[in-house]
């Protein structure tokens, strides 16, 4: 890992899903994603194995593009940063071996230099006698994951919420951010699996629509006792807050979050998955429902969409439809996260650009289409442009099941 962090911590504050990027945390893809095989690709998560050097190029235009707007941190950076600290170093070391059950290996950890120790950490630590047959070939199981900082971990207005993973292989990352936030930027911490073990949120279902605003999606990754701590918690602090629900399909795995079919794009525009709004196909019978937290009290409404939902709520906003306007398209663009967008700013987007149906949609809704190896080139200066989505290539990228949204950890925006 090539360290790259100069900056000290910022302040930790995200209020929106489109309010202007001031700072974001990432993690460069590593050697973890080339410790999948055919055998093990579906226990981490993934429909396929990738091509990593194919993985290099895409996501270099895509860090690239929020290097040019916005200070990236970089989860590895920051890690190898804090594991200079001994009790940080024991509390990651020892809970994560613990995690993986190879307790036997702390003192070996203790003794690495940070560098090396983040390394492995991140990218697995292989059993010295393998034999080059048996499937478990890492004794400290690689985080092939972590790359998707959204979803272990998610700012929410001024604090962050460390999410209850629902899939065991992806237990070890909050570790990590646990230790980021608390030792490194000093922020106070939500988890809904210490109110409840059975409570489990992921960040890709949670989007800070507004100050008393959250949209929450209900499926395989967060679940009602997810939404209910979040709710709880906030009808404990604000005289009226809303949580807007959609229930998601339970499979398949391109469903896996809210932001797989619904993104915000500015105040007055969202991305959206025809089906969901339409309540067809796997969204037959799915429930939208709004949370209102009054004076302590709890409501609920079912509403019959989430951009209805968001309507009655008095916001004035339109979708753009993910796919263009063929049913069939819509459903090929979804699964390679055509809906999945991060917003840099208001009317300031970034999206997989093999999408071609739903950016082709985005153009015809006012966005200027942007290359994003033009951007990361310097051909093309972004803040030139009121309205825009910036297109980076993909086609490694998507096959791990999550786009820019899912990429990226917004830590401050304005």
């Amino acid at each position: 890992m090539m360290n790259r962090m100069k900056k000290g911590p910022c302040r930790v504050s995200v209020a929106s899903e489109t309010g202007t990027l001031r700072a974001v945390l990432l993690h460069r893809p590593g050697v973890e994603i080339e410790r999948m095989t055919p055998l093990n690709a579906a226990h981490a998560l993934y429909s396929d194995i990738l091509n990593k050097p194919l993985v290099d190029v895409e996501y270099t235009n895509f860090c690239g593009v929020l290097e040019k707007w916005t200070d990236v941190y970089y989860v590895e950076d920051i890690l190898e940063t804090l594991l200079d600290d001994v009790d940080v170093r024991r509390h990651l070391v020892e809970k994560s071996c613990a995690m993986d059950a190879c307790i036997a290996l702390v003192p070996t950890f203790m003794h690495l230099d940070s560098h090396s120790l983040a390394a492995i950490l991140i990218e697995g630590y292989e059993d010295p006698s393998w034999n080059g047959l048996d499937d478990q070939r890492y004794l400290l199981k690689p985080l092939y994951n972590l790359f998707f900082t959204r979803d272990a971990s998610s700012t929410v207005f001024d604090r962050v919420l460390i999410n209850s993973m629902s899939f065991d292989v992806r237990q070890r990352e909050t570790l990590i951010y646990e230790a980021i936030f608390s030792h490194f930027f000093g922020v106070d911490l939500l988890n809904a699996m210490k109110w409840n073990p059975d409570a489990r949120t992921e960040g890709g279902d949670v989007q800070i629509a507004a100050p008393d605003l959250l949209c929450i999606g209900q499926g395989i990754r967060t679940n009602a006792k997810g939404i209910e701590y979040l709710a709880q918690t906030f009808a404990a602090e604000r005289e009226k807050f809303h949580i807007l629900v959609q229930e998601l399909p339970m499979a398949p795995e391109s469903f896996i979050h809210l932001d797989m079919v619904f993104t915000f794009l500015g105040k007055h525009q969202c991305m959206a998955f025809e089906p969901m709004l339409k309540k067809t196909g796997l969204f037959a019978g799915k429930a939208t429902t709004l949370i209102t937290v009054a004076g302590g009290k709890v409501s609920y409404q079912e509403v019959p969409n989430i951009v209805s939902g968001l309507r009655t709520l008095g916001w004035d906003i339109d979708p753009v439809i993910g796919g263009g306007s063929d049913p069939w398209m819509q459903l090929r663009e979804q699964w390679h996260s055509g809906a999945n967008f991060f917003a840099l700013g208001e009317g300031k987007v970034m999206g997989y650009r093999r999408n071609t149906h739903t950016i082709e949609a985005l153009n015809k809704a006012g966005f200027e289409v942007l290359k994003a190896e033009d951007i990361v080139s310097g051909a093309v200066d972004m803040h030139h442009y009121d309205k825009f989505v910036a297109a980076f290539p993909g086609s490694e990228l998507p096959r791990a099941g999550g786009g820019a949204r899912c990429m990226t950890m917004p830590i401050l925006r304005d």
